[in-house]
């Protein structure tokens, strides 16, 4: 991490804050060995006795990526029945396609595409793109969540296995994400520059998530967490076992998600995503800092190739050229300049940390 993080401080050894944070906070959150072990067999007996007489004990959001596509090889592995659910925003790319049906074929599990309103996503995903927020994938964070509570919820599911994990993703500043929870945000920045109203999209926020939490009793379970976690033995594994096929960086089985990474987010907010990913990697021992270092020198995206991903990406969101190097060029702003709800969820997760976490987490 650098000061490409405005917020970032250093201490008279050299170590910045999000070193420090992940292993006051997180440490004991990452895999154990036989403490995880033994709280993961736990987990899964829950899952299996609550499933009762329904077909499926737990939802699977798969992307096509590393992490999901492993968190589905290992739920079955470890004897549960899952249903797989992808959310297709119109992004998908050709390996990430292939990777799902092959994940899901070779596993035996059953699979769920839930297909946005394409016109409608596409105005929302406009909008951010407008306001010049450094969020920029608010609109998909924000269906996935949505889509796979619905679903989940639909199937009187009570598990939805998560493949966010600490190891690859434990260190990443405020400052590059906002809780893409703020509804408000979302709508106030649609409302200023979209066409169209949020009529069949999957929202989900602070509201929706206690109905699902204490209402419909649905538990999102970080998977990865409990177990040894190293994302080249995941590739390895995936390719050998379910045909899986690697596609290049983080998330980037969507090709939006490529863009945004590689390109938009490091020229327009001088924002390397690598480096949030590559600390995490560092803090686990499952990288050196040498090389995450050569590996920085390195450009994020294709200098060859960028005019004709650019291109693409115009036509694809219905506008020209030189309308999106204007979005380009426009001046970075914050979240903090459009209405949100900041202090309220502050609040309101401030209270459930305190008074809730233990007694939710004792749940599962």
């Amino acid at each position: 991490m650098d000061t490409s993080d405005p917020a970032i401080t250093f201490d008279e050894n050299g170590n910045c804050n999000h070193c420090d944070h992940f292993f006051k906070e997180h440490k004991n959150s990452i895999y154990q060995g036989e403490k995880s072990d033994r709280q993961l067999e736990i987990i899964v007996n829950k899952i299996k006795k609550a499933k009762g007489k329904k077909k499926y004990d737990c939802l699977v959001g798969i992307s096509g990526g590393v992490d999901s596509s492993y968190v589905a090889y290992k739920v079955v592995q470890l004897g549960l029945n899952p249903l797989a659910v992808h959310v297709d925003n119109g992004w998908d790319s050709e390996e990430s396609v292939n990777n799902i049906k092959n994940v899901c074929n070779k596993l035996n599990i059953d699979y769920q595409s839930y297909v946005l309103n394409w016109e409608e996503f596409k105005d929302i995903q406009l909008s951010i793109l407008k306001s010049s927020i450094v969020e920029v994938e608010i609109p998909t964070d924000v269906a996935v969540t949505g889509a796979i509570h619905k679903v989940a919820s639909e199937n009187n599911i009570k598990f939805i296995i998560c493949g966010s994990n600490l190891a690859t993703e434990g260190i990443l500043p405020d400052l590059w994400f906002y809780d893409p929870k703020d509804l408000r945000l979302l709508k106030s920045i649609q409302k200023r520059f979209g066409k169209n109203s949020l009529k069949s999209f999957p929202d989900f926020d602070y509201k929706k998530e206690i109905y699902y939490k204490f209402i419909s009793g649905i538990r999102q379970i970080y998977l990865l967490n409990y177990l040894p976690y190293n994302k080249e033995d995941a590739i390895k594994t995936l390719e050998n076992e379910v045909s899986w096929k690697n596609y290049g960086g983080k998330h980037h089985e969507s090709v939006y998600t490529r863009f945004v990474q590689s390109y938009l987010q490091p020229v327009k907010f001088d924002l390397d995503y690598r480096r949030a990913t590559f600390s995490s990697q560092i803090c686990t021992g499952e990288i050196t800092r040498e090389y995450a270092l050569e590996e920085l020198k390195k450009k994020p995206y294709d200098p060859e190739k960028i005019e004709a991903e650019k291109e693409y990406i115009a036509k694809k969101l219905g506008i020209t050229f030189k309308e999106f190097e204007e979005i380009m060029q426009s001046p970075p702003k914050s979240y903090k300049d459009y209405p949100n709800n900041e202090k309220k969820l502050k609040f309101l997760y401030g209270v459930y940390k305190k008074y809730f976490s233990d007694y939710m987490s004792q749940l599962t």
